[in-house]
Order: C-alpha cells, then structure tokens, then sequence
C-alpha cells in the first residue's frame, strides 16, 4: 500500500489493497480518475459496474482499454451488473511474458469467468471479440450469450505481403548484417499504425493474431450471438458481420448506418439492447 505521496509521479499507477490507483495525483490535479479492481489473482485489472452480481463481461479492442464500454454498460436509467477488463497489454494490465494468441487470452480470463459465479454474456469489440469467440468455445458451461461488433474474424482481402525492400532489410538483419536500429526503421516506415505503436511482447502478439483463422472456433459456439455492425466499418467491413451470420446460426445481426468500427462509442444503446436480447 502507497503510505507516501513522494512515491508516486504523475500517471504512475500502484497497487493498494486489490485496486489500481494513481495515489491521489490525479484527484489533487482535479482530474477524474476511475480506480481499477483487480482479478485473477491480481493478473487482470478492470472496472466493475451495478450493485448486482455481475452477468456480462466486455472485452475491448486493440490499442483501447475497459472505458470503451463505460456508455453501453451504464444508463440514467442505471448500470449493468457488469465487469470490463483491461486485457492483458492494454490500460492497467501489465503485458505477457510471453507472446500470446487470442485464444491464450481467453484462457487467461477464466478466472475471471469463475469470480463472476454465474453464466454470462461476453460482449467483444474488435481485438476483444478474437478472444470473445475463443472464450464461448472453450468454457460454454459459463457463457450463455456473445455479442460481436466490428470483429475481424475474417479476411475480406488476401494478407498483404510485406514490400520487398522490408523484406531483404529483414533477412540481412536475421544474418547480423544490419542493425535492430535500421530494421526498426524500415518497419516504421511500411508498417500499419498498430504494427508501429506495439513495441516487444505486444507487437510480437499482434502479428500473431493477424494470421489467425476462426472458422474452426466459431464452429464451437454454442451460444446464441449479437452481431452489430457498422455499415461504413473500414477496419472490420460488414462482408465479414455477413459471413459470420452464415457460419453461426444461432445468430442475429443489426446494421448500424454510419457507426464505423468504434461502435462501442458510436451505437453505445445498440449494444446494450444486444446485450438485453440475450437477456443476463
């Protein structure tokens, strides 16, 4: 526990009795800050919403944390008794040790799974919705629902091959015959922009789970799924929401016009009311 305020710098985050916190540094600066609560053991960090036992667990997206779902998991009209996590990398999870696929980070979220002691409803955006899928198939006795927005579970085009210049910069660094600090350069100038932003463990991660396949998995859903989707999604077009209605038929999918694939911002109140279908 933080018994001095020297300890902690701005931003820093500690641990204090299960909870992540910032020692106080932001609510002296008059910023808002939301204090985390630890599971699995302290290996996962999130925020819990309701009064209630909590029956749905919401997975966030690549490059995002456990506030995307703030607006669809509370209301005026009051919170669900809920929990989103930050998965592992992300807001006040610490990284893996090691590189993971989707499917190890839903392994890594059965304890989770148990704290919540009741069948649940796994809502996944994008990155969250890769593991979402693994989850509903490995441990179908403790998920009764999935709700799916902007997932990429399919390719609606054939992985691009690196260009040749990257290519033969990375093979003479595998032979010592250029620098990390070159090769480092060439993939920030022909890698994505979450392929530049991951660094060590992360980026190792992220390619990993960019060559993923899912027909295999989704084939394991039991459950009934959510699909909602924006109709103008570039990151996660709606041709792959199609292709998943038609491999999964326990499914039902909404439209939405003009959401794009933040649509845990955009469409909040679609994703609660998916969430209400399936009724947790």
């Amino acid at each position: 526990m933080v018994t001095h305020d020297s300890w902690v710098t701005p931003g820093q985050l500690v641990t204090e009795g299960g909870r992540v916190t910032d020692g106080g540094w932001c609510a002296r600066a008059g910023m808002f800050h939301s204090v985390l609560t630890s599971f699995a053991g302290a290996e996962i960090f999130g925020e819990s919403y309701g009064t209630g036992t909590p029956g749905i667990l919401a997975l966030h997206g690549w490059r995002r944390d456990h506030r995307d779902f703030t607006a669809t998991l509370t209301s005026p009209a009051g919170a669900l008794d809920s929990i989103a996590v930050d998965l592992p990398g992300f807001g006040g999870t610490p990284a893996p040790e090691e590189v993971w696929g989707s499917a190890r980070y839903a392994e890594a979220l059965i304890p989770v799974l148990e704290h919540m002691q009741r069948r649940v409803v796994v809502i996944g955006h994008s990155f969250g919705g890769r593991v979402g899928v693994h989850l509903a198939a490995i441990a179908p006795e403790r998920v009764a629902g999935l709700v799916l927005t902007g997932v990429p579970l399919f390719r609606t085009t054939p992985l691009a091959r690196p260009p040749f210049r990257f290519r033969a910069v990375r093979q003479l660094a595998k032979k010592g015959l250029v620098s990390e600090a070159r090769l480092e350069r060439h993939r920030q100038r022909y890698g994505s922009a979450d392929y530049k932003a991951a660094t060590g463990v992360m980026r190792g991660i992220l390619v990993t789970v960019l060559a993923e396949e899912y027909s295999d998995v989704l084939a394991k859903v039991s459950c009934p799924v959510e699909l909602v989707w924006g109709d103008d999604d570039t990151e996660a077009p709606l041709a792959v929401a199609e292709r998943i209605h038609e491999a999964v038929p326990n499914s039902h999918l909404v439209v939405c016009e003009g959401a794009g694939h933040l649509t845990p911002m955009t469409v909040p109140g679609e994703l609660r009311a998916a969430i209400e279908r399936l009724g947790p």
